[in-house]
């Protein structure tokens, strides 16, 4: 996996800006452990890539490619995740307060301990997540999609989960 700094990713949203693409390929990429807060990374690839650690807090992740990518402990607060694909994405301990997660999917993605506090899940998939241990607390969840998932010990007050062997 290529290494990449703060700044390699400010030159390449700079790039993409100026010729107005749309394309940013960042799949595999190791962005552990950097700073990449506030950066515009809409509809970016970033399949695979390890953001184990990485602070995006108030970053544009909408429509970005995140499937399997490793996001543990990572500060999403207040991230734009508006239909981003986070299918199979390991989300262990991220911070996810205040984040827009609106229409995103989160099918089969790991969210243990995940903080999902105040954050706006509504019509987000969740769909065989492991949401065990997380927190959703005052958050919008109006029409998200839980089904299946693993909601064990989750802190959720005033959701509505669907009944199964899973959430009885």
């Amino acid at each position: 996996m290529a290494q990449f700094t703060r700044e390699d990713l400010e030159q390449l949203v700079e790039e993409r800006r100026a010729r107005a693409a749309l394309d940013l390929l960042l799949g595999g990429a190791d962005l552990s452990g950097l700073d990449l807060s506030g950066l515009d990374l809409h509809g970016a690839n970033l399949r695979q890539a390890n953001l184990n650690t990485t602070d995006l807090h108030d970053a544009n992740l909408s429509g970005a490619d995140l499937v399997e990518a490793d996001l543990r402990m990572s500060d999403l607060r207040k991230t734009d995740l508006y239909q981003a694909d986070l299918t199979g994405a390991n989300l262990t301990e991220a911070n996810l307060t205040f984040a827009h997660l609106a229409q995103a999917n989160f099918t089969a993605a790991l969210l243990h301990h995940a903080n999902l506090d105040f954050a706006d899940s509504r019509r987000a998939d969740f769909t065989l997540a492991d949401l065990s241990r997380g927190n959703l607390r005052e958050g919008k969840r109006q029409s998200a999609h839980l089904a299946d998932g693993d909601w064990a010990a989750a802190t959720l007050p005033g959701a509505s989960l669907p009944q199964g062997p899973e959430n009885p």
